[in-house]
């Protein structure tokens, strides 16, 4: 295998863990995305140095998962670089792993999830270490579970759904016992937190190559039909879905019957969730792109959403954008604070405080919707 370049501050935090007699390797997706010919400038190193060993050698270091023996160090440029302690794990519930530190590098390389996530290389010797023939499946284009895919599921399913990742972002093919065992543990997936499935289908749609391939496998695996129920089992979307922006609310919310449901389901920000909302509600509903009027209202009633469902628009040749950005050029007013009067110019003109003046504002965006000429102070104010 060819010499790798590794970045210089990687290589000074090396040489100071292993000149204080601690094996130092880099691990993990810069190793393999290297070999692959991808960008990837961010080597985790593993090393025989327990964490407060490693923190009692460097000033600068941050305890960013130290239960698991991580320390990330931090460099000359503040860069951090994750230095994880050799591990095996001693026992396991499917989401939370207990491990047990002072380990050789061949047990932590063994505990990994993929052959191609197994490959380590060392920084100063350049020498490799390939215990599984990652770089052969790198070679075949193929995920393939390190040992028996049962057990490495079974340790964390989370697995499952980065198998599913790594084979959409890299067009790999899944090996046929690592995905047989994909969809027999798949059960599994339901004991996994939002938060670690909302990290993996974002990410998963944010480096796929395609992503309905992406949706695919997580409806073949049955990985959808436990987290993503709303996206159902149909197909006629899929060709469309390559089209959209890599934007994962937008994707999830196009690809859901119920959008806001499965956005709340992955515990996504309130701002994402009513993202969803504004998208399940209006995508039938569009303007017909010869009628200003109807424009400027659609521009009104969906607010800050509308750039989402121009972009989730059926026909991707349809002339409304070009419609709506004639409009906006035009700056017309859409909301109430774009009116020529305020609440107490109608309380002033007789409106009695309280909810009439609500409405009365309401009434007369209407009319200035109809008409932007109709927006002046004395126009407004005699229809009061």
């Amino acid at each position: 295998m060819a010499e790798l370049h590794i970045p210089a501050e990687v290589v000074k935090i090396a040489r100071r863990l292993e000149d204080a007699g601690f094996e130092t390797w880099c691990v993990g997706g810069a190793v393999r995305d290297n070999l692959l010919g991808v960008e990837n400038h961010d080597f985790d190193l593993t090393t025989a140095a327990p964490p407060a060993e490693v923190q009692k050698l460097f000033k600068r270091t941050v305890p960013v998962g130290i239960e698991h023996g991580t320390v990330a160090v931090l460099d000359a440029n503040n860069q951090p670089h994750e230095v994880t302690t050799f591990r095996k794990d001693i026992h396991t519930d499917g989401r939370h792993a207990v491990v047990e530190f002072g380990v050789s590098l061949m047990d932590d390389l063994a505990r990994r999830d993929f052959t191609i996530n197994s490959i380590a290389y060392h920084p100063i010797r350049h020498e490799w270490r390939d215990p599984f023939q990652g770089e052969q499946d790198l070679a075949k284009k193929l995920i393939r579970s390190v040992g028996d895919p049962n057990w490495r599921f079974q340790e964390d399913y989370l697995r499952i759904l980065r198998a599913l990742r790594f084979s959409a972002r890299f067009e790999f093919r899944i090996h046929p016992r690592t995905l047989e065992a994909a969809k027999a543990n798949a059960q599994g997936l339901a004991q996994l937190s939002a938060e670690r499935v909302h990290d993996e289908w974002f990410k998963g749609i944010k480096t796929a190559k395609k992503v309905s391939k992406l949706v695919t496998l997580w409806r073949d695996v049955g990985a959808a039909r436990i987290w993503l129920p709303e996206i159902g089992a149909g197909s006629g979307e899929l060709g469309a879905v390559d089209r959209l922006p890599r934007d994962p609310v937008l994707v999830t919310a196009y690809l859901a019957k119920d959008p806001a449901s499965l956005l709340t389901r992955l515990k996504c920000s309130n701002k994402d969730i009513e993202r969803g909302r504004a998208i399940g509600l209006w995508r039938e509903k569009y303007p017909d792109a010869k009628d200003p009027v109807a424009i400027r209202q659609w521009l009104a009633a969906t607010g800050e959403h509308a750039d989402d469902l121009l972009a989730l628009l059926p026909a991707p040749s349809s002339p409304l954008p070009k419609a709506v950005a004639a409009i906006r050029a035009k700056h017309p007013p859409l909301e109430l604070k774009d009116l020529a009067v305020k609440g107490d110019d109608l309380i002033a003109a007789g409106v009695r405080p309280g909810p009439d003046v609500g409405q009365a504002l309401a009434r007369l965006l209407e009319e200035v919707l109809e008409d932007p000429a109709r927006n002046t102070k004395e126009y407004l104010l005699s229809r009061v």
